[in-house]
């Protein structure tokens, strides 16, 4: 359907072309009839009588003027009519081929368009040969099926991470269940145990649901409120949730956290940092050092936390914002979800903000999250 709308888009402009050049030669037509009538003006007067023979016919001089007059139309008349009908056929050509050309792109975006599904996503349109509108159509629809490309890629690595992550758990839960069921021994210690695994399995992949709805809320739908959020108070608070399992890792902590406004949704920016503390004091090393910082800017405030930790490169560490990455590598951690830099970088993108991971010589991380300032 969209083919042949391309072509009845060729035929309207082809006609439209026509019916311009019909219009404007038929006006040329009638101004040289109207010229050819006035060849009697300038016929010399004779006297009265007198007979001139035009075209082998004896014409008196009376009658003279109006015989040429209407021998001159004629003949535009018919020279005109002849020229009118090549004008208005090679208008109709030229315009025809023309437009075709020109409306190549659009046939080839809309059979592109026809040929393509979530599967075969790999089709472009390519280069035009021109610089025009329709070329400048054809490198956007490009460019949008590279977008669709990679996001369909994404959703597909995420539903696939997802799935192995949950059936972790659920594999753990089903192997416990069938090796205790299967002992007719099985004593109350034994089932305690089994409950205290089957309990573990079962937090864990509650864990993982509600990472991903909060994932989902965050990637699918605008804020509920943008309230003045102090991020050193977030921070602070943050900190003091993860305080005794840094002390039990024997972790140092340098906090400078300068009064920093940012406008957002409170529980949100309450789940940001504590992500970012969360994974600085988990993705450490025993011994190890963290450092909490906030500070304010005319136009953004900031919240940065630098952990020690393992030796990351710099194209590990731009990995780490996607779903199921752990220390740059893909589900390979016992504790987390893997999804909390994912996360943050969905909760900072909501609130028009920036995040940066860097990684710090000598092995660990710093990031950074730029938020819009509070008026």
């Amino acid at each position: 359907m969209r083919i042949l709308g391309a072509r009845s888009l060729r035929a309207r402009i082809t006609l439209l072309a026509t019916g311009l050049a019909a219009a404007v030669s038929a006006i040329l037509l009638v101004l040289a009839w109207m010229l050819a009538g006035n060849v009697g003006s300038a016929v010399p007067q004779l006297p009265d009588g007198s007979l001139v023979r035009v075209q082998g016919i004896d014409v008196e001089s009376s009658e003279l003027a109006g015989v040429l007059r209407q021998q001159a139309q004629q003949r535009v008349l018919l020279a005109g009519s002849v020229a009118f009908t090549c004008v208005v056929a090679a208008a109709a050509i030229l315009a025809w081929t023309f437009t075709g050309r020109v409306l190549r792109p659009l046939r080839e975006v809309t059979t592109t368009a026809h040929r393509l599904s979530a599967e075969s996503l790999d089709k472009r349109i390519g280069p035009t040969g021109s610089r025009d509108e329709l070329a400048d159509l054809a490198g956007t629809f490009d460019a949008m099926l590279d977008r669709l490309e990679e996001a369909f890629s994404a959703q597909r690595r995420f539903v696939a991470n997802a799935s192995h992550e949950l059936r972790t758990p659920l594999s753990v839960i089903r192997a416990e269940l069938d090796v205790t069921l299967s002992d007719d021994d099985a004593d109350v210690a034994e089932l305690r145990r089994m409950a205290d695994v089957v309990r573990s399995a079962t937090e864990r992949a509650e864990r993982l649901v509600d990472a991903l709805l909060l994932l989902a809320r965050t990637q699918g739908a605008g804020l509920a409120s943008r309230d003045p959020v102090d991020l050193a108070s977030v921070a602070e608070t943050a900190w003091a949730q993860v305080r005794g399992e840094a002390e039990g890792r024997g972790l140092s902590v340098r906090l400078q956290t300068l009064p920093a406004a940012a406008a957002g949704e409170p529980a949100l920016l309450e789940r940001v940092a504590g992500n970012l503390v969360e994974n600085a004091v988990r993705h450490n090393v025993d011994g190890g050092w963290v450092e909490i910082c906030t500070s304010a800017g005319p136009r953004f405030s900031e919240l940065t936390v630098r952990s020690s930790g393992a030796e990351v490169s710099a194209e590990r560490a731009h990995e780490l914002v996607e779903p199921f990455r752990r220390g740059g590598t893909a589900r390979t951690a016992q504790s987390g979800t893997g999804l909390g830099l994912s996360i943050v970088r969905a909760i900072v993108t909501a609130h028009a903000g920036k995040l940066r991971v860097l990684p710090i010589d000598g092995g660990g991380l710093a990031v950074t999250v730029h938020l819009p300032a509070a008026p």
